[in-house]
């Protein structure tokens, strides 16, 4: 006679034990333990099914229909005993994993994460969002390490035993990038492609432990809030530095301006007109320097490349036509009477002029004497 258990398979000279479970299931266990010899065990494509008794994996069984028997588990013969002729019940435990790949484990920061822009210095709120693929690459190891007890692991329980480890790497993984390249936040969407190959470069090890592999990781988006004060204060200096490239002056140059502005302002008294008066000095001045300025570069010397003979600027340290450096390893020229000297000199040996020295920052070649940098504002 026959009777069908809990799972739906039949029970009596042998039973169908098949997998059961729904869709995005990673991991699903057999409900009945009650097993017999003889019984048949599909497993579907794309799935492995493992054996356990007392805790331990008998075997594994790829797709396919396999008959239990002692002859193809020789190691039942030691755990069970045959009383009735082969066809013996016993109890047993029998997981099905599924191996096919997973492409739509989701992942996001549930909240902004403060990243500092390279190039202006102002930490900024940043959100993330994405999602990776995976694949159960040992299935013995994922149901040991993350399965234990459970009857059952699906692709949520994925997002949420490591969602700490692929949050870190990625938060790290922005910040550590765009400190290296140099890239400004609110360009780093550019970069999304190398970015996601790296995160997953860093985390195949980390799942491995646990039996999976990443088979792809994807940023989708890396965005910041437009209302946040330090979004506007970082588009204010980009909107302002894009305005003074166009205009072609200097940090030094539209500080003085602000101060002839303010000088200006100083109507109604005495003392506002002597601001009047120091604004247009300062005008005058900054009028001077920019004809002076421009008069130079009219006049500017030139020298001739020692390889090519091409005429370049004296100033120049590179042939415009063959690329020579026309500077000696070691030394750099005197702003002042262009003659070679110590790279480390801080005056010249020959004028007495203060030699000139790189930004910290964004390395624009500056006067030794100068506070500021006026390409970047960096403080010297």
């Amino acid at each position: 006679m026959q009777r069908k258990n809990r799972g739906g398979s039949v029970i009596g000279l042998f039973s169908v034990i098949k997998y059961e479970g729904g869709h995005n299931i990673l991991a699903w266990k057999y409900p009945n333990n009650n097993i017999t010899t003889k019984s048949q065990l599909i497993v579907n494509e794309s799935q492995e099914a493992i054996l356990y008794k007392g805790g331990q994996a008998l075997d594994v069984f790829q797709s396919g229909r396999h008959t239990l028997t002692t002859e193809n588990i020789p190691i039942l013969n030691k755990l069970i005993n045959l009383p009735f002729g082969g066809r013996s019940p016993f109890t047993a435990e029998i997981w099905f994993v599924n191996k096919a790949v997973s492409l739509d484990v989701k992942w996001g920061t549930p909240t902004p994460i403060q990243l500092e822009d390279p190039k202006f210095g102002i930490f900024i709120p940043v959100t993330s969002f994405g999602q990776f693929g995976i694949q159960v690459s040992n299935s013995k190891k994922f149901l040991e390490k993350l399965v234990g007890t459970m009857r059952i692991f699906t692709n949520d329980q994925i997002i949420s035993y490591f969602k700490g480890l692929y949050l870190t790497k990625a938060k790290n993984m922005i910040a550590s990038y765009i400190r290296k390249k140099g890239i400004p936040l609110l360009d780093i969407n550019a970069y999304i492609d190398e970015l996601s190959q790296e995160i997953r470069n860093q985390m195949i090890q980390e799942f491995d432990e646990y039996g999976i592999a990443i088979v792809s990781f994807y940023i989708n988006d890396i965005s910041v809030s437009e209302d946040d004060p330090s979004i506007q204060k970082l588009k204010e200096s980009m909107s302002k530095r894009a305005d003074m490239n166009m205009l072609n002056y200097s940090y030094q140059q539209e500080r003085s301006f602000d101060t002839m502005e303010k000088a200006a302002e100083n109507e109604g008294n005495i003392g506002g007109y002597m601001g009047i008066g120091m604004g247009f000095g300062i005008g005058g001045t900054m009028g001077q320097q920019m004809g002076y300025a421009a008069s130079a570069i009219n006049t500017a010397p030139t020298k001739q490349c020692p390889k090519c003979g091409a005429q370049i600027s004296s100033n120049q340290r590179f042939c415009g036509e063959c690329g020579l450096d026309t500077v000696v390893p070691g030394t750099i020229k005197c702003h002042q009477c262009q003659k070679s000297v110590d790279e480390n000199t801080k005056f010249c040996p020959h004028c007495g002029a203060a030699m000139k020295k790189k930004c910290s920052k964004c390395g624009k070649e500056l006067d030794s004497l100068l506070k500021f940098c006026p390409e970047c504002g960096e403080k010297q």
